[in-house]
Order: C-alpha cells, then structure tokens, then sequence
C-alpha cells in the first residue's frame, strides 16, 4: 500500500539499545568516521595539511542527532528576498524591433479602426448639433444607442406622401402586403373559423377566445392596422420598442385610430385589459382592441419586469398555459445578433412570454442573400489577384495612407449593403454573431450598422427554447405562392401591389431587389 511504503522509507531517529553486534552499522568515532576509514584517510592526507584544519573541519560535521527529521515549525521559515531588478541606462535605450506578422494589426483591423474612429466622430458632431453633451458608450449600450437616435429621427411623413411622392412606395405596400400575409395565416388559433370576424363574432372554440398579441420591435405602430383586421378578433395589443419618440407616435396613431367613427379608444374602455370575456352585445359594438405601448430594449433585457407581459403571463416552461397567442418581430430581430448574449435573451423573451402553442412570426435579413453576395465578392477579389500574377506584378496587403480595404458592398439605387471589415471567403458566418454591415435604404434607412442572422444557427438556438419552425419563405416566393389565393390575392390590389382585376405588379426591379433582401417565418412554441 502507498501508505505502507511511506512509513518504511521514513527516517528512523537512533536508538542504542537496539544496535547488535555483527547486524548493525560500525561505531562511528568523535569525528564522524569509523576507525578504518580514519586511518585510510590519514594515510592519503598531504603532509602539508596542518592538524588545526582537521580540527575545524570535524567541529563542523554534523552530529547524529542533527541528521535526524525535526519537526516542521512555519514560524522559523524567513521571508523571501525581493530581488533588486536593476534599472537600464537611461543613456542606453533598448532597441525597437520591427514587429512580427503574427503581431501586426492587419489592414482589415486597422480600416475598422479608422472607420469606428469616424463614426465616433460622427457622433460628436450629431450630440454637438442637437446641444446635447456627447457620452462615451460602452458595450452593449453603443449600437443601441446608434439605432435608436436613428429611429427617433426619422420623420413622420403622413400617409398621403407614402402613397405618391416616395420613391420606394411600391416596396412599401410590398413589404405591408407580406406582413399583413404573416398575420392573415398564422395568427389565428388552430380551431379558429375562418369568416368569423367579418360575420361580427368570434366562433374561435367554445370559449370565444380572442387573441393576446405582443409586437416587439412596434416601431411608430405601422401594423396596428393589420391586427385590426386579423382573421380572429384582438383583444389587446402590448407594443415594445426601444426608441421613445416612436412609442409616442405609435400612440398617437392608436388615439387616431380610436376616434375615427367615434369607437373610443379601445376594446376594453377605460378599464382596459381585463384578462377574461366581455359580453356578446360590448364585443360587438367596440371593435377597437385594447392597447399598450411601452418604451423597453427587449434583446438586454427580460420582460418580466413589464407589468402587462407578467399579467398576461411570462413563463419559460414548455407547460405553461398563460401568456401571449402571437409575438411578432419585423424587421429589427437581426439587432439582436450583436452578440450570442442578447440573441439568448431575445429568443428567451419569446419564449416565455408565449403561451404553449402560441406563434412567433417575423421577418429578417435572408442570410442566403448576404452569403452569396459575400461568395461572390471573396471571387473576384481572388481573379483581381490572379490577373496581378499573370501581369506579372505581386499583388500588395500594403495601403496607401488613406486607403480603404475593399470590402464587400453591393445594392442598387435605392439600397446599399456595406460590410465594414473582412467576411468569410466562403459565405459561412463562423462564429454566427457580431458579423455587422451598414444598411441605407433610400427615404427610410441612413446608414445603419445591422448584422447577419444565420439562418440555420437562428433556428438551432430557436429549438432550445422550445420554438420549433412551421414556416420560412422569401418575399419572392411569398408573392409567387400568395398572390392569388383568394383572401391575400385580393388584398394585394386592394394595397397597390398589383393593378385591379390581377393587373401587373407595381413594383419596380429595384424594388423587388431591395424586398427579396428578407424572409418571413413562424415557429410555435412546442
């Protein structure tokens, strides 16, 4: 045993009643050597070696009772030393050394750097502008803050304008026309009868269900019309975004909704959400849902700190039975894959705020798009290198000062698509989180940064929160399968998407480019 072999190789302090003749060790003289040892070690000793030496040195050896093990005592153990660290000569600098190429900032890095540098003083100059002092961000709170100033910024145009002097109108009413499709076919319950809100009344199950929806990323409130015409009555509406100037314009547009007709503002009256069944007579004569609207970053923050989500209900258990019937989320998911933190915190908000069986509807950049574009660019830069070679010239990694890397960058007239740094040769976003581009969108977009949602890592992640995919589709193939079902095709002319009586689609190529850029998709939660 380990322990045995332990006590056996110990040392055994000296006991003289146990030495035998003939089994023990010779006795050692005063000096430390037997007497054998003592006269060969007088014989080979030179004569000019003086007795006094020999003296000293057996003084010094050390007795037996030194060889023995002491005991360990921590209070006799001295301080280490600190070591003096000499100082180099001032008049003696040491010599720089041109770093390595593992230690040098690349050109991508360094056009990054400067363009983060640009856009910082950008900022500057925009918080100088508005007489407001400039605050350094940190973190996660940065792009946040750059979306969300955009946001607030961008003016209220009115309806009129949007229908005759934009220049992107037909994608518009396209893009409204595929959100309003999202609604129409996935919003409603399973057992829901299809008719029953133009018949006046919900037929949706034994117990007139109506439905509980959550809108993150509301926006100025642009869609509360299409819920309004949601094929299963809305019973209360809850709106989040984090731009306030927004949260107040989609309030307002709820307030003129409310009073067109003389409807008052909402279905609940002034009592508003009250969490259970109204009369047959008061659901049929407020027709306007009852709505909420709150100003709340739902990517770094959980919404279970909002007072409607909570009462509604907000349970990450597959099992829950309470909570929303529908959360919707366009165009501003791809925010969220900023980073792996606040995709999680986003798909964990859905997910516990939804109900078992509940749908999660959206739309986001098509990743498929963005990953061909980016193959495509990673190609010709390959060709541009090989014509260098066969031209007889080495192709250069050095800039000139000033110099821009090209990057990867595409678009028409209307819309733009810049990445800022390096992207992946083969169009595979690894690791499937931070991969930002800058997005202008002619009238509607200034340059903001978004980032790439990979599709199939999105739905991976989906899956450990209990959302399993039902439904993904480009806007492309939207209109191709939509277009003339007998609800949305109608819809589609009755919007300007197409011309009356199944005329020709309104929208232009360069439209349709910009559209294409974006899928729709559902998923339930399981």
């Amino acid at each position: 045993m380990a322990g045995d072999e332990g006590t056996e190789d110990a040392p055994r302090p000296f006991d003289a009643k146990r030495r035998k003749h003939g089994n023990e060790p010779p006795l050692r003289e005063s000096n430390g050597y037997t007497r054998h040892e003592s006269e060969s070690r007088g014989k080979s000793r030179g004569q000019g070696r003086s007795r006094d030496r020999d003296r000293d040195r057996d003084r010094d050896l050390p007795s037996i009772d030194d060889e023995l093990p002491q005991p360990f005592d921590a209070k006799k153990l001295e301080s280490a030393k600190k070591r003096q660290r000499s100082t180099s000569p001032s008049e003696q600098p040491r010599k720089l050394k041109r770093p390595g190429q593992r230690a040098r900032i690349s050109n991508n890095e360094a056009a990054a750097i400067r363009q983060r540098h640009e856009q910082r003083e950008r900022e500057s100059a925009q918080a100088a502008t508005d007489g407001t002092t400039a605050t350094a961000h940190a973190g996660q709170g940065g792009i946040n803050d750059i979306v969300r100033q955009h946001y607030n910024a961008v003016p209220e145009r009115g309806r009129d304008w949007r229908k005759t002097g934009s220049r992107i109108k037909g994608l518009r009413v396209f893009n409204n026309w595929v959100k309003s499709t999202l609604i129409q076919k996935f919003s409603p319950d399973e057992d829901h009868t299809p008719g029953a809100q133009q018949q006046g009344r919900d037929m949706a199950g034994a117990q007139g269900h109506e439905l509980i929806v959550l809108d993150i990323g509301c926006g100025k409130g642009g869609d509360l019309g299409k819920w309004q015409q949601a094929p299963q009555r809305v019973q209360l509406y809850v709106g989040l975004d984090p731009a306030d100037v927004s949260i107040d314009q989609a309030k307002d547009r709820y307030r003129s909704m409310g009073s067109q007709g003389g409807r008052g503002g909402g279905r609940g009256g002034r009592g508003g959400y009250r969490g259970g069944r109204q009369p047959q007579q008061q659901q049929q004569q407020q027709h306007l849902f009852d709505a909420r609207f709150f100003v709340k970053d739902c990517y770094g923050e959980t919404l279970d700190d909002v007072d409607i989500v909570r009462q509604v209900g907000f349970d990450p258990s597959p099992m829950g039975r309470s909570g929303f019937d529908v959360v919707s989320m366009m165009f501003c998911m791809h925010y969220a894959f900023e980073t792996e933190e606040k995709a999680r915190m986003m798909l964990q908000n859905v997910s516990s705020a939804l109900k078992k069986g509940g749908r999660f509807i959206g739309c986001i950049p098509n990743s498929d798009v963005i990953s061909n574009r980016v193959t495509k660019f990673s190609e010709r830069t390959a060709e541009k290198k090989e014509d260098l070679v066969e031209e007889g010239e080495q192709p250069s990694e050095d800039k000139e000062e000033g110099e821009a890397e090209e990057t990867a960058e595409w678009g028409n007239g209307l819309y733009r698509v810049r990445f800022p740094g390096k992207t992946p040769e083969d169009g595979i976003f690894r690791p499937p989180f931070g991969w930002k581009y800058n997005f202008f969108l002619d009238e509607a977009v200034e340059e903001v940064p978004e980032y790439v949602v990979p599709w199939e890592a999105f739905r991976a992640i989906a899956e450990d929160y209990n959302l399993e995919l039902q439904y993904h589709q480009s806007f492309k193939d939207i209109w191709e399968s939509e277009k003339d079902d007998h609800i949305l095709g109608p819809l589609s002319e009755r919007m300007g998407v197409r011309g009356r009586g199944r005329g020709p689609l309104l929208v232009s190529p360069e439209e349709m480019e910009v559209a294409n850029f974006y899928v729709a998709f559902c998923f339930y939660k399981v």
